[in-house]
């Protein structure tokens, strides 16, 4: 069975498991006390608490009447006789809670001296965890005059009158002078060793702990049953088993199975079966379906991956010596250290930086799962493996295993152009390009997309010429990459067939996406080279989903409007008259290259003698019309 169809089918039997589960239970528990009672509950900071304790958002029956909680402030509280209690913590395994008495929280002068009681019937010390201290009010005889006795004096108004108290951490009494003696339980461990006022507080907050009897012996026969231990819905002061089918005085005996039980539990049992073997029958249906749509797409892919790999055995066998070096898997993971430095991220995939056994830097092309037919990935091997120019990147190995597939190209220290042309987010970088560079870059780049065009024995078109696919080398030479939706043609020919659409938005010819421009041809490539120099120029993406659609605002009319009042197009610092002069030929060839029909759009060789001639022997290109002031709101966001 293939591995995708394990998680719909380990889906559909974890739904059988819970339905097999739960079902008995709810079919079979009629009982209303059993279900109200069997959820645990909640209490302030105490959590998944039950019998013997309740509250007030659980009934009293499902706990012992003597063991409500008070849960309305952040500690729960309990009375236990005549006083209140903390409740710190509930051991249910256990059967022990801790408290603390809560007219001494944060205190040792309580409104009312009374010695703590407990009921000894519910419960009873942990005697290897508590003790008490003892506290002495209203002292008659000062202690200073008792020898060798160690005591802490402490000051408490009662009835508003003030008087001297002590507490005294020895076995030694003193009630012969004092007139009252209060005996306050805490635990062994948290008896002060320096007897201090918040020492002793400290010792009393910490609380002391005490076990439990509420029916003990009872409840356990009642659990062992498969019960709930509770109270008598009626009286509320006996011990009640709620079982499934009813509540019971004790364990769920013989009296809990009569005949109408044993009837709900073959009607369950009929009903489970039911729900069990419907739940199958689906999960059968869909496995077969899903197999059924997986076995067509894996002959598909099957006939894909050997044409593919045909492909691939081919394109080796025709450039023999000089095809780039094949790669394992393996061995791409060992380059890049399993991926760890990401370099960048596109549609196609990820990029990492790696390095060869000779310890030269590359840059690793993985392309994604979406890609895994091979398409885009024996486009560009087979394209820029006939190409050797400076202005193209160069590819030193490739990697192919079905759908693991890499191309490895040299390392491009200073990364891609648009690094240093947009300036929006922040207001230095498009200042660390100065003209002069700037404009060797767009030479460089007509040069090699001259060489594309002309110098191959086949033409290639590249069909996405954008910033992000110029990179820069440690000297700022750019080199063209990213040959993924390359096309190939003959030199002789002048228009090549396409389907579908090509490229980035804001790069596209406008015969690209409709074919009432004008046929596809080499000069697509030139009006995505236009428009990634107007870029360089202005410092600023020319489509971005942030800006306006008005004519006012879009990128070449701005451009255009401001070479008609002499202005550089780049705002970056005080520009000089040379630059002045490189930015003005840079804005005409690019407005030349962008012109609406591809006609009127010079060839990449005819861009590199324009930006290498003088600026006096270019005239300023016509309009388009695509861009033109008078075209409407309608009209340009259907255009773009």
């Amino acid at each position: 069975m293939h591995p995708h169809l394990f998680p719909t089918i380990t889906l559909f039997l974890i739904i059988v498991t819970i339905t097999l589960i739960h079902c008995p239970t709810s079919l079979r528990a009629d009982n209303g006390n059993y279900l109200t009672c069997e959820a645990p509950f909640n209490c302030s900071n105490l959590v998944n608490l039950n019998y013997p304790f309740w509250a007030s958002n659980r009934p009293s029956y499902c706990g012992h009447p003597s063991f409500q909680l008070d849960c309305s402030s952040n500690v729960p509280r309990i009375d236990i006789t005549t006083m209140n209690y903390r409740v710190l913590e509930i051991n249910n395994s256990s059967r022990t809670l801790k408290v603390a008495r809560t007219d001494y929280l944060d205190t040792i002068c309580p409104a009312a001296l009374v010695n703590t009681t407990i009921d000894n019937n519910l419960f009873s010390y942990v005697t290897s965890d508590d003790t008490n201290l003892t506290l002495y009010y209203n002292c008659l005889t000062p202690l200073a005059a008792l020898p060798n006795l160690f005591f802490y004096q402490f000051n408490c108004s009662i009835n508003n009158t003030n008087f001297i108290n002590y507490y005294i951490p020895s076995s030694q009494t003193i009630s012969s002078i004092c007139n009252y003696r209060v005996n306050v339980p805490v635990l062994l461990s948290a008896v002060p060793t320096a007897i201090t006022y918040d020492a002793v507080i400290a010792a009393i907050d910490s609380g002391f702990m005490l076990d439990w009897d509420a029916n003990n012996s009872q409840c356990d026969t009642c659990l062992k049953a498969g019960g709930l231990c509770g109270s008598d819905p009626i009286t509320t002061s006996t011990f009640a088993c709620h079982c499934t089918n009813g509540t019971f005085t004790s364990g769920c005996s013989a009296e809990s199975t009569s005949r109408s039980s044993r009837m709900r539990e073959i009607i369950a049992g009929i009903a489970v079966t039911g729900i069990a073997v419907a739940v199958l029958v689906a999960v059968c249906i869909i496995i077969c379906y899903l197999r059924r749509e997986q076995l067509s797409k894996e002959f598909i892919f099957r006939k894909t991956t050997r044409k593919n790999d045909e492909n691939i055995k081919e394109f080796i066998s025709n450039y023999g010596s000089l095809a780039p070096k094949q790669y394992s898997y393996s061995e791409i993971k060992k380059m890049t250290n399993s991926f760890i430095d990401k370099l960048g991220q596109g549609g196609y995939g990820g990029v990492y930086k790696g390095k060869l056994p000779d310890g030269k830097l590359v840059a690793v092309k993985v392309l994604s799962e979406s890609k895994g037919n091979g398409e885009d990935f024996i486009n560009e091997v087979a394209s820029i493996s006939r190409t050797s120019h400076v202005n193209i990147v160069t590819l030193l190995g490739f990697c192919y295993e079905k759908n693991k597939q890499a191309l490895i190209y040299e390392f491009m220290p200073n990364g891609s152009l648009d690094k240093f042309i947009y300036h929006r987010e922040s207001s230095a970088t498009n200042c660390r390009l100065e003209w002069k560079p700037l404009y060797q870059i767009a030479v460089d780049i007509a040069r090699g997309l001259e060489y594309l065009h002309r110098g191959c024995s086949t033409r290639i078109l590249h069909f996405d010429i954008k910033p992000q696919n110029i990179l820069l080398d440690k000297d700022f030479v750019p080199k063209i990459s990213d040959f993924g939706l390359a096309k190939l043609c003959q030199r002789k020919d002048s228009i090549v067939s396409m389907l579908g659409m090509r490229g980035t938005a804001g790069y596209i010819a406008p015969e690209v996406f409709s074919r009432n421009f004008g046929g596809v041809s080499h000069k697509s490539d030139v009006y995505s080279y236009g428009m990634l120099v107007l870029e360089m120029v202005g410092g600023r993406k020319n489509f971005d989903v942030g800006m306006s659609n008005s004519s006012e605002t879009y990128f070449p009319d701005w451009i255009y409007k401001d070479l008609e009042q002499g202005m550089d197009g780049r705002t970056c610092g005080v520009i000089t008259e040379e630059g002045e002069e490189t930015s003005r030929k840079m804005i005409l060839v690019s407005l030349w290259c962008i012109q609406t029909n591809p006609i009127d759009r010079p060839s990449m060789n005819k861009v590199v003698e324009m930006l290498e001639g003088t600026l006096h022997s270019l005239q300023i290109p016509p309009k388009p019309f695509l861009f033109s002031p008078e075209v409407s709101h309608v009209d340009s966001s259907t255009t773009l």
